[in-house]
Order: structure tokens, then sequence, then C-alpha cells
């Protein structure tokens, strides 16, 4: 597209018209739906465009290109499990059911963002930090990681304070171990398989409280 296509689209998001950002989420809502039901590979502008109702040279007026609308698609869903997880955390729950709910709504974030999510677990994560990337998109997914691991690690860290989780070992490698049991899934969970994301959910919740929750017999 055109430099003026990309002036015209910077200076709209830069007034910030109501119009323009209520028209640009209908987008990213589309584009998520398309990504779900084809992949991010196979997943063309042009099925976003019919999925929107419109045609494919005038989503340029709001996103650049596919990569660019990939990332405005992960980015609201990474930003929605972190608001959730920090609801979970600051909620007056007992921390064993903030664990238990942190499990849970993870696995089902997977598995309501399928594939998207699992695509940036796979194959995005893995290139960023401040040293690799250093795009504001990517700034702002590492703030928005760090964040959700604060928050399973704090709420770790407040259990074995507690002495409801046993002392396994440092509680930012408990967290990490956790956190990567559930992103683990993208290797195998298919939304079609035999098993939904909200029976993983319960039994992964169930074997990490068995093993993590201290005995109090």
């Amino acid at each position: 597209m055109s430099s003026g296509i990309g002036r015209r689209r910077q200076a709209a998001r830069s007034g910030g018209r109501d119009s323009y950002q209520e028209r640009r989420r209908k987008l990213i809502d589309a584009a998520a739906k398309v990504f779900q039901e084809k992949g991010y590979g196979a997943a063309s502008f042009g099925d976003v465009a019919n999925e929107l109702g419109s045609d494919r040279a005038s989503l340029y007026y709001y996103v650049s290109s596919k990569e660019e609308l990939f990332h405005a698609v992960v980015f609201h869903a990474a930003e929605e499990n972190v608001r959730l997880a920090e609801e979970i955390r600051d909620s007056d729950a007992p921390t064993a059911v903030k664990l238990e709910r942190l499990i849970t709504a993870l696995m089902l974030s997977y598995e309501k963002h399928y594939p998207y999510l699992f695509v940036y677990v796979q194959e995005k994560m893995s290139l960023f930090g401040p040293e690799e990337d250093s795009s504001i998109w990517a700034s702002d997914m590492w703030d928005l990681n760090r964040r959700y691991e604060d928050v399973v690690v704090g709420v770790v860290e407040e259990g074995m304070k507690e002495g409801v989780i046993k002392s396994l070992g440092r509680p930012r490698v408990v967290a990490y171990g956790i956190i990567g049991m559930v992103a683990w899934t993208h290797r195998w969970f298919r939304p079609e398989g035999p098993s939904t994301g909200e029976e993983i959910s319960r039994a992964f919740a169930e074997m990490v409280m068995r093993g993590v929750l201290a005995d109090k017999s």
C-alpha cells in the first residue's frame, strides 16, 4: 500500500475517533474468527474482509498487513488473560482457590482463542525479549507476559507464606512449571479432539493441587 494510506491510517489512529476505533475493533474480531477457523497461515486479508462484509483494500485503512492484524488479535487475547488473572489474584478467594482458577482460566483461554494464542506460544514467544525485537508490539507483549507471570508467582508465594502450598522450590520455579504445563498443550490440544478445554483444565488443576497443596491432616 502507498505511504499515503499509511499516513491516513496513522492520522486516524492518532485522532482517536470513536467510529474509527469501533470499526477497527470489529475488524480485529473478524480476524480472530478467521484465524480460529482457518489458522494464521491459511487465512488471507480477503477472508477477513469477507467476514467483515467489506473489501480487501479498505482494511489497509486500519492495519498495514496480516501480521499487524495477527498482532492486534493476540494482544487483545493476552490483555484479557492478564486482566482476568489480576482479578483472580485481587479477589477475596482463598489462595488455593485462586491458583485453581488461574489454571482453569488459562486453559479455557487457549481453547477460546484457538489457534492463534498457540501460534504465538509456539512461533513468536521464543523470539521475544527487549534485545531481540524492539517493536512496540513486542515490548507491550513482553510486559503483558511479565504481568501474567508475576500474578502466578505472587499467588504461589502467598500460598507458601500461608503454609497452604508446599515449599517445593522458589515460587517462580513452581509458577513457571504450572504455566508451562498448560502452555505445552499447544503440542496436542485440538478443540475437535476427545477432551474439551474444561475437561483438561479440571484434570490439570487436580494434578497441580494434589502436588503443591500442603498436607493439613
